[in-house]
């Protein structure tokens, strides 16, 4: 299933609003198809997303560890490639 949160367009206005705690994020078209899904202190990836033009809209959802992070970031990663 996919994060339950809304896509956001990714821009400066977008990345000052994300937490600065971990969490897993996706990233998508301006479709909203995924493009990638990765975990990670949310706003230091999102910064790093929107320089490098990783993709145009993103979602997030902070989680309490790392650790559930990364079984989120597996469940979405196993849902995207059936």
């Amino acid at each position: 299933m996919p994060l339950s949160k809304h896509w956001r367009d990714l821009n400066r206005e977008t990345v000052a609003r994300a937490p600065d705690r971990i969490g897993v994020y996706e990233l998508g078209d301006d479709e909203g198809t995924v493009l990638a899904v990765e975990s990670g202190v949310l706003a230091d990836e999102l910064k790093t997303a929107l320089a490098y033009g990783d993709g145009e809209r993103v979602r997030w959802e902070a989680t309490g560890s790392r650790d559930r992070a990364a079984e989120l970031v597996a469940d979405h990663r196993e849902r995207l490639e059936s």
